[in-house]
């Protein structure tokens, strides 16, 4: 497990990757690091809620925080930490948050499927999920950084070209 951050973002055709670190249904939010190759804790999450979906990060990339890429598998099947799950990019959440000097920063949260989870073929965009799943999502991702003092704000959604994109740009080998 000691290399799953030196994976490319992209498998030999072309997949995204996406390594999940905090499985559907955990209460924790657990975080790779890669000097140990484990898994270690980092918080809990607010009193009664629970990761709706696998999340994780794109290998293979660093984001403007610094840290890889933050993705999020939509399926209704909890993985484990450190399974790579092959999927497609259906957009993007556009969030801004406080860093530790108290200026904003982008944090965006890659949204994707699984490859072969029949629940959501045809579905190529956000925008082709149900809206309150949409609402349900964003208001996670705000609800998670309550006490942390990161203060987030939701800018939009974005395509999924605009994800492919992102991905491509927090590529490490293109940096």
């Amino acid at each position: 497990m000691s290399k799953l951050h030196t994976l490319p973002p992209f498998d030999s055709e072309g997949h995204l990757r996406v390594v999940v670190e905090s499985p559907r249904g955990s209460g924790w939010k657990l975080k790779y690091e890669p000097e140990l190759g484990l898994f270690i804790t980092t918080r809990a999450l607010p009193t009664g809620l629970t990761y709706p979906s696998d999340w994780g990060f794109v290998p293979g990339t660093e984001a403007e925080d610094g840290d890889p890429l933050d993705a999020l598998v939509l399926s209704d099947i909890p993985a484990y930490p450190g399974v790579v799950i092959p999927s497609r990019a259906l957009g993007l959440l556009k969030i801004t948050q406080k860093e530790e000097k108290g200026q904003r920063q982008r944090n965006d949260r890659l949204i994707a499927v699984p490859l072969g989870y029949q629940r959501f073929e045809g579905m190529n965009e956000v925008a082709d999920l149900p809206k309150v799943l949409r609402e349900e999502i964003q208001q996670f991702f705000l609800n998670t950084t309550f006490h942390t003092g990161k203060d987030p704000k939701v800018l939009g959604w974005g395509t999924s070209k605009q994800a492919i994109a992102a991905v491509k740009k927090a590529a490490r080998s293109g940096r």
